[in-house]
């Protein structure tokens, strides 16, 4: 649900959008102390840990078992799937050693038998789950590193190891982690900065977001918050910082700042959801940046194309999405129903009932039928991957850049009763025109790779004449791609290759294209046509 490694904290932070990630919210409702989702984290203070007991962990393991074998897109062994979960126990204690043979959980440490355990008959999560806390009941009994370890040590290493069994983008998050994926997802109390803790322990105000609290109230990038409430600070975290500007949206907090001289100024809190949009104007031309897809995004896509309908004289449109690593299923729906009056957006299909989903359009495209251009790259994913080839399909708009990245499945958020949460993957998302997005990608009409920086007029001609005088090839590719079986993996792969994945950074040849393509109705009409041209292809 990539790219945090800076040592800047996001007060608004992205962790919920990890790589390539995208969550349905499909949940039941936590059962502790995090707030329903959809509404604000108001309590960013640390959790303290809690011991390990039988009775804690047979409500939670139970709760996330049953999740996964009712759940998770593919049947589970529930075997494979618990043993690989109690070997990360061996990240607490490597000399431990887990493993199920002939109906028996053998338990040892340092080669040393501990115990043999008769595993359940049925897949039922409930057994499972009490096989489970037998086994690291024992394992603590002769274990000191894993007799001294908090509940949340070993949620954390058993189910991170047994998630990881099935597929890189179902995870666990513990209840901080929780509260800051959801604070990302669905906006949380805080006053709307991103700060950096400098290597003197300052604070510092690096980005103010634009019309939030503290925008209101005059704080300014560079300012260094030196005390909350009159408490100073003395050796701050990202944790404690996070901890003392967040809480209930209305509640002011003050701040005392350091300009160039100390400054007393009372913010008041507010719901914060992070700018996932950025509108520009190049040239009568409207380029929509988007970052990724939160609760906010699809509003803000709307805002941003009436504001360049007002122009007057805008003569098409820009979403670049290169870099956009997904978000929320359903703002990605809506983003690409502002601008289709019908057909298909995507339908998702997996083995829960609920998993299997279909999105069509409703009346009304807010661009007004303005050409789109769409802009992607080999880091696009999920959500981007969706409106990309919802317009395309659509004949809405024309792909260019590279083959996207190819995360084509959605994941639900499963709510656990410590309040952490699972990100489980259930399902896969279909194009309009069928093809299985996941290990494909969203394949461009125009391709750029291998020449991302290269803008001389030459390269501009070689992309265009592509369009203009080689359709019989780029529709047969274009056909090849919607014809391919989800089964046939060597063929898929050989597709993504005629236009490999790759980034590309902003203001490259992709841009170049995009406007020469908008400015050539021409030009725009034969791209266009080329998406449903390749219908006759086999």
């Amino acid at each position: 649900m990539s790219r945090l490694a800076r040592p800047v904290s996001w007060l608004l932070v992205l962790v919920g959008l990890i790589l390539a990630g995208l969550f349905l919210a499909a949940c039941a409702p936590p059962r502790a102390l995090p707030p329903t989702p959809g509404s604000p984290s108001t309590d960013a203070r640390p959790i303290p840990p809690e011991p390990f007991t039988r009775e804690q962990a047979q409500r939670l393991f139970t709760h996330g078992y049953v999740a996964v074998s009712s759940r998770y897109i593919e049947p589970v062994d529930m075997a494979t799937f618990v043993s690989a979960g109690l070997h990360g126990l061996t990240r607490i204690d490597p000399a431990l050693d887990f493993g199920i043979r002939d109906g028996v959980l053998a338990l040892s440490r340092d080669d040393q038998p501990v115990a043999a355990l008769p595993t359940p008959a049925d897949g039922r999560g409930s057994d499972w789950a009490r096989l489970s806390i037998d086994a690291i009941q024992a394992a603590r009994a002769v274990s000191p590193p894993l007799a001294a370890a908090d509940a949340e040590a070993v949620y954390d290493a058993l189910f991170d190891a047994a998630l990881a069994s099935l597929d890189p983008f179902s995870r666990y998050a513990g209840a901080e982690e929780a509260r800051l994926n959801r604070g990302t997802r669905n906006g949380f109390g805080g006053i709307g900065i991103l700060f950096e803790i400098d290597e003197t322990d300052a604070v510092m105000v690096r980005e103010v977001v634009a019309d939030g609290p503290a925008d209101r109230a005059g704080l300014k990038a560079g300012d260094r918050i030196v005390a909350v409430e009159d408490v100073p600070f003395t050796r701050p975290t990202n944790q404690t910082v996070r901890a003392l500007l967040r809480g209930p949206v209305g509640v002011p907090v003050r701040l005392t700042i350091r300009r160039d001289s100390l400054v007393e100024v009372t913010v008041e809190r507010g719901l914060i959801v992070m700018p996932t949009v950025e509108l520009v104007r190049q040239d009568g031309i409207a380029v929509l940046r988007l970052s990724s897809f939160n609760q906010a995004t699809a509003e803000a896509v709307a805002d941003a194309v009436r504001e360049a309908r007002h122009w007057g004289d805008t003569r098409g449109l820009i979403i670049d999405m290169r870099g956009n690593p997904g978000g929320l299923l359903d703002q990605s729906v809506t983003v690409a129903d502002l601008f289709l009056d019908e057909g298909t957006i995507v339908s998702t299909r997996g083995r829960h009932p609920e998993a299997r989903q279909y999105y069509s359009a409703t009346r009304g495209d807010i661009a007004g039928g303005l050409p789109i251009v769409v802009l992607m790259d080999g880091e696009s994913a999920s959500a981007a991957e969706i409106v990309a080839a919802a317009l395309q399909d659509g004949g809405r708009a024309v792909v260019i850049g590279t083959t996207s990245y190819g995360k084509g499945t959605v994941q639900t958020v499963v709510q656990l009763p410590n309040g952490g949460e699972i990100t489980l993957t259930w399902s896969r998302f279909h194009s309009p025109s069928g093809y299985v997005l996941h290990g494909l990608g969203v394949p461009p009409v125009a391709c750029t790779s291998g020449r991302a920086r290269r803008t001389e007029p030459a390269m501009v001609e070689r992309v265009l004449a592509d369009v203009r005088g080689h359709a019989d090839t780029i529709a047969r590719r274009l056909s090849s791609w919607r014809h391919t079986a989800f089964e046939d993996t060597e063929r898929r792969l050989r597709l993504r290759a005629l236009c490999p994945a790759e980034h590309h950074e902003p203001d490259g040849l992709d841009e170049v294209v995009a406007r020469r393509l908008i400015r050539d109705p021409g030009l725009y009409a034969r791209a266009i046509g080329l998406v449903g041209a390749n219908a006759a292809y086999r």
